[in-house]
């Protein structure tokens, strides 16, 4: 697994798609994940330090695991899966290893407000990862 931090969430001007883009910890290697406005709006208002009024519904997931005892371990991006991406909640529960199913998009917004770790499984790196080229001569 590939340890990643969100790097910025963006919007296409011409289709009003939104993304996330997502930058490996230790080498250039992005992954872009689209997903939707609630989602990107709750990942850039904690990005950007602000806070809603009143709980927003990942502030709420938050909060339930706290205050249950649980802690949130980390997230995974897990599968790529005819275009659709994958990811678990890694969770311990009373020193119980608990993963739940999520959207990429929830799982990501969670983590940012948890301020826990995200990785991405190498094989999905592989096949939707982007690398930047370098132009540097030896």
């Amino acid at each position: 697994m590939v340890e990643m931090t969100v790097e910025s969430v963006r919007i296409n001007l011409q289709t009003s798609q939104r993304v996330v883009i997502l930058k490996a910890t230790k080498q250039e290697r992005y992954l872009f994940i689209w997903i939707a406005h609630a989602e990107a709006y709750a990942i850039a208002i904690e990005l950007q330090g602000t806070s809603s009024p009143r709980p927003l519904t990942h502030d709420l997931l938050k909060n339930v695991i706290g205050d249950l005892g649980a802690k949130i371990e980390s997230i995974v991006i897990s599968d790529l899966i005819e275009d659709i991406f994958y990811a678990r909640i890694v969770l311990d529960v009373d020193g119980r290893h608990v993963e739940v199913d999520s959207r990429p998009s929830d799982a990501i917004a969670l983590a940012v407000r948890a301020k826990t770790p995200i990785f991405v499984e190498e094989s999905v790196l592989e096949r939707a990862g982007v690398a930047l080229e370098t132009n540097e001569e030896p």
